[in-house]
């Protein structure tokens, strides 16, 4: 079970540091088409910085790291970011290029009328690379959050989190969330590229969607398993259904950077995927936690909000099943507003709903503005 997380009072060491991409988002302040609603409300989003914000207002120390034009969306960004608590020092700014914006519509992305328009080609945040990034920083951790947006974002991305994921011993423990995203991909190579990502990590989140889509697995949280037996947390979920976690033995951050299996190598030299050439772990326990009953305002940054809730509680040192359950509590909150960002339940909150009994778990309602009451147990049982 991974449960050390790296070094805790090093000079300049965080606990979590997350690496990757966000932009000013604009929303619609009521529904429709982009190309009919008349106003839009400002906001962030980013699949990393969404993490960061999280695990700061849980009371975490967190570092974001990525670069932003020398703009007024720069600017908002990194006033944004930082009012979380970020530590948003780490961060260029990048006076030739632009910080990236997209304008979604205010409906459910699981609808068939959802748009997303995105314009972040060529943004500040596609030039990271090996050179241009403070890998000191990204490194100075206990745990480096990573996502596969970011090595869609250009080659120069893509070998930076290569040379983030390869063995070193500077290296935190490394969480790596797949977030395949087809339309960011500029070939039909992004399955590959995110597969030997996946393999070189500690901690993986992916859905079971998303395997389907990027790997063609299918079969269930097994299967996945059976492609990805590096990880020594795989965490697979399988949205309002529940989430599945298979682990390996005892894990520090140290020992992972020494041992880590190596990067697999180019396509066209090992297996297709779907095919893992690694043996299966000997023993891999499993534990599966259903996800809570809430009354869905929309799904964005459900997702960035699970991750962010599972690695507060491994940071904290909690069993497996809480880790899950803390997950599912911090989605819980993300699921019940409109936008990319929402406050988590406080520490004791969450913990005394993630500590029910699996009949009281199961009857939990949250709605909106859930986070913000402090109902008594006999409350949180009612259906």
């Amino acid at each position: 079970m991974v449960t050390d997380t790296g070094p805790r009072n090093a000079p300049g060491v965080v606990d979590v540091v997350a690496l990757g991409e966000s932009m000013v988002t604009f929303v619609p302040s009521g529904p429709g088409r982009l190309a009919d609603v008349p106003r839009f409300e400002r906001g962030i989003g980013g699949a990393e910085s969404n993490v960061a914000c999280v695990l700061a207002s849980a009371g975490h120390a967190v570092r974001w790291v990525s670069r932003v034009g020398a703009d007024a969306f720069g600017d908002h960004l990194l006033a944004a970011v930082g009012s979380y608590g970020v530590d948003v020092s780490a961060v260029l700014r990048d006076p030739g290029r632009p910080t990236g914006v997209y304008f979604r519509t205010a409906g459910d992305r699981a609808t068939d009328a959802h748009e997303v328009a995105y314009y972040r080609a060529g943004s500040a945040a596609s030039a990271m690379d090996v050179a241009s990034v403070d890998l000191t920083a990204a490194r100075a951790c206990r745990i480096l959050h990573l996502s596969g947006i970011t090595a869609a974002l250009s080659e120069g991305c893509l070998t930076l989190l290569h040379e983030l994921l390869r063995p070193a011993p500077d290296r935190p423990l490394i969480s790596f969330d797949v977030n395949y995203r087809p339309g960011l991909w500029r070939d039909d190579e992004g399955g590959r590229a995110l597969l030997e990502l996946a393999r070189a990590a500690d901690i993986v989140f992916v859905g079971e969607d998303e395997a389907r889509e990027a790997w063609g697995v299918t079969g269930g949280p097994e299967a996945i398993r059976e492609l990805l037996p590096e990880p020594g947390v795989l965490v697979v979920k399988d949205g309002a259904r529940g989430a599945t976690v298979f682990e390996r033995a005892r894990l520090s951050a140290g020992s992972r950077a020494a041992g880590a299996a190596p990067v697999p190598q180019k396509a066209g030299t090992r297996s297709a995927p779907g095919r893992a050439t690694h043996p299966r772990p000997t023993t891999t326990p499993v534990t599966f936690e259903p996800a809570l009953n809430v009354t869905v305002v929309a799904t964005t940054g459900a997702g960035d909000a699970f991750a962010a809730g599972f690695l507060s509680a491994t940071l904290r040192g909690l069993p497996v099943a809480a880790r899950l359950r803390h997950g599912h509590l911090t989605a819980a909150a993300a699921l019940t507003v409109p936008g990319d960002l929402a406050p988590p339940p406080s520490r004791d909150h969450a913990d005394r709903l993630a500590a029910l009994d699996n009949a009281s778990w199961g009857r939990l309602r949250l709605g909106p503005g859930w986070t913000r009451a402090e109902p008594a147990p006999e409350e949180v049982r009612t259906p």
